[in-house]
């Protein structure tokens, strides 16, 4: 019996011990730290992976996260320099850096961070009116995050962006801006509107400039071609007396050869010349010169017809 209950107390004992030692055990997860203090003071940071503390000696202070973290905070009420009040609420994406900063450089590094950001984004708005507060995200975002970075140092906190999640105007402000939207966008049509007609009216008014032209053109050109064919037409007919003319004159000419081949006398070759001449004579000729070998025939012709009378 004595052996037995020796037994059991040894095995207390060990089972203790066992759960003694499991109790001291820690493994931290990665990304993630746990700060470690010994008597009340800091010890150690613990990095990812299996550690041991001494019992009742050390403890785990903060567990920190390591990752990059998201905090979307509240809508603050800000007023414009041109005095709007609107509700603005921000985003802040942030890293720890240093677990012994953010465990012992602030009391409540997130509540810093939000009051931080608050002040921060108060004093920027103020500077800025209402207009450009809704025009210029990007700068507020920018000089938001250089503040609040350089204040979070001391935290063992890195910013890394700032974003205006929501910008919310009085409702008196949203229906102004609303009516002017609309005014602006009825403006814009009408501009389009009259842009489009004004475009129309100068299209057309060059294609009736065009047709003017083409008409023109097609009325020098027919004109052109009217000269042209009555230029021919003239010339075929001044070639064609022309060719009538010298046809007459060749066939004067071939008579008078064909007389003079016959063995004609002068005479009769006046008398030819006579004949030639009372042909011209019946002609459109209002002055005719009559050479003075014509004459003598004349005068011959006169005379045979009167020896023919006494005969």
């Amino acid at each position: 019996m004595p052996q037995f209950l020796q037994f059991l107390k040894i095995t207390f004992i060990l089972i203790a011990l066992v759960l003694l030692v499991i109790s001291c055990a820690r493994i931290v997860p990665q990304e993630n730290a746990y700060v470690i203090e010994r008597f009340g003071r800091y010890r150690t940071t613990w990095d990812a992976g299996l550690h041991f503390k001494i019992p009742f000696v050390d403890r785990v202070v903060r567990r920190v996260l390591l990752k990059e973290q998201v905090a979307d905070f509240a809508p603050q009420p800000v007023i414009t320099k041109d005095n709007v009040t609107m509700q603005i609420d921000s985003v802040v994406y942030f890293k720890v850096m240093n677990s012994h900063d953010y465990t012992y450089g602030v009391e409540n590094p997130i509540m810093a961070m939000e009051n931080l950001t608050a002040t921060t984004l108060r004093n920027i708005i103020g500077d800025l009116t209402l207009d450009e507060t809704l025009t210029s995200r990007e700068t507020i975002n920018s000089q938001m995050l250089t503040i609040i970075d350089d204040a979070t140092d001391a935290w063992g906190i890195r910013v890394n962006r700032v974003e205006l999640k929501n910008i919310q105007p009085p409702a008196a402000i949203r229906e102004s801006m609303e009516k002017q939207m609309k005014a602006e966008r009825e403006k814009r049509a009408a501009i389009l509107t009259a842009e489009g007609e004004k475009q129309s009216m100068i299209l057309t008014a060059e294609g009736r400039k065009e047709s003017a032209v083409l008409e023109a053109e097609a009325r020098k050109q027919a004109t052109i071609l009217a000269a042209e064919a009555e230029k021919e037409k003239e010339i075929r007919e001044a070639e064609g007396k022309a060719e009538a003319i010298r046809a007459v004159h060749n066939a004067t000419a071939d008579g008078l050869k064909a007389i003079k081949e016959a063995g004609a006398d002068d005479a009769v070759i006046k008398l030819k010349s006579l004949e030639a001449f009372e042909a011209a004579s019946q002609g459109q000729a209002t002055k005719i010169i009559i050479p003075s070998e014509i004459q003598g025939i004349a005068g011959l012709a006169q005379g045979v017809a009167e020896s023919l009378k006494s005969e």
